[in-house]
């Protein structure tokens, strides 16, 4: 009887008006993929939809139906440019290499966001065969397209690519596809990146008055694991203190045992920033480094003991109560009072008979102030 509503698109039409109850759902997806290449056409107009849930259920059912492949590489080149976009994401779900030769010809078109899922899609698909049409993608006049470039090559973990993509991660002129350039390189996870992402790291223009988009190229330094940690270590000696700092910090959440020497070392950088992130990677490394920051407590800076109480007031260790209780007989104040507030997390028993003395003694009235309010917490 479908004569009387059309034939079988007509059918398939009823079937889509269905997706939208979630009590017929199922049962519509599974009658329009056995409708299989009718199903189709009606499920390409229907991407046009802008009930975003929906689009995800017309799409999902396209690449799951195997005739399908023509059709929709048909209508890259015909169709209105939103409904070409998602129909790129369709053929990304489906990863049919059969519509690479269509995908190559979506990367050269006029619209840019179906240049950009186009690369993207081209990257997942994963055939080698496609990087040089993905390489001039980098120089796109378009933002959206580079940043979708960096990370289809970068898919194809070639060391042979990662110049092109440094120079977008270099010089691009704007930081959000920088910022794409560097987690690309990050995911690929290849040693050969390395150097490439520490050039960037020494770069200014990646940190200064830029702390957000750093994080980007520190998680990416971090992706490439134990093969980055000699040049992390190096980078602990460099000239500009925010090197140094981030490597610190980089090397704390790596937490590769090669690393304690050196930022043992650089917790006494006079660069308050770099020491005070020596001393909290050094922190993540637990017990280990118990010894390392008591002998720091007797550094002639005050600095380099103030952080090395915040650090040790995190490591679990039965050491550091009678460590932090000593400090509060430390000349400088600053360093006091850190240790009295180290103490405060800790809630120790045995701070009481000396947080009682500050107490007690009123010559600094926020001290005491402080001791007695830990004590009250203790308790």
């Amino acid at each position: 009887m479908n004569w009387f509503t059309g034939g079988a698109q007509g059918e398939a039409k009823r079937l889509i008006t269905q997706l939208a109850d979630s009590t017929k759902r199922d049962a519509a997806a599974r009658e329009l993929i056995k409708l299989g290449a009718d199903s189709v056409p009606p499920l390409i107009d229907a991407l046009q939809t802008q009930d975003l849930g929906l689009l995800l259920y017309y799409q999902q059912i396209l690449a799951r139906i195997p005739s399908a492949t023509p059709l929709l590489t048909k209508a890259l080149g015909t169709t209105h440019p939103v409904i070409r976009a998602r129909v790129v994401e369709v053929l990304g779900i489906s990863k049919d290499k059969n519509a690479i030769p269509a995908l190559l010809d979506a990367v050269k078109g006029e619209y840019f966001t179906v240049r950009s899922r186009a690369a993207l899609v081209l990257g997942n698909i994963a055939d080698a065969q496609v990087i040089p049409a993905l390489l001039p993608l980098l120089k796109d006049k378009e933002n959206e397209v580079r940043s979708a470039a960096c990370i289809a090559v970068a898919k194809f973990c070639d060391p042979s690519t990662f110049d092109d993509i440094t120079n977008i991660l270099l010089d691009d002129p704007i930081m959000d596809v920088r910022r794409s350039a560097a987690r690309a390189l990050g995911d690929t996870k290849h040693p050969a990146a390395i150097s490439f992402l520490m050039e960037a790291l020494r770069d200014s223009s990646w940190w200064f008055e830029r702390e957000e988009a750093a994080v980007d190229l520190l998680i990416a330094i971090e992706k490439m694991g134990p093969a980055a940690v000699e040049s992390l270590i190096e980078a602990l000696g460099d000239k500009e203190g925010t090197v140094r700092k981030y490597a610190a910090i980089v090397l704390g959440r790596m937490g590769d045992p090669r690393a304690i020497e050196e930022l043992g070392m650089t917790l006494y950088d006079l660069h308050h920033e770099v020491g005070k992130a020596a001393a909290e990677a050094l922190a993540k490394f637990g017990t280990s480094t118990v010894d390392i920051f008591i002998e720091a407590l007797s550094h002639p800076e005050a600095t380099v003991r103030e952080n090395s109480l915040v650090a040790l007031s995190k490591i679990q260790d039965e050491r550091v109560v009678p460590v932090l209780i000593e400090m509060l007989r430390d000349p400088a104040r600053d360093v006091q009072k850190q240790a009295l507030q180290a103490l405060g997390g800790l809630r120790d028993p045995r701070a009481i008979p000396s947080l009682q003395n500050i107490v007690s003694n009123r010559a600094d009235r926020e001290l005491s102030a402080l001791a007695k309010q830990i004590i009250e917490n203790i308790k």
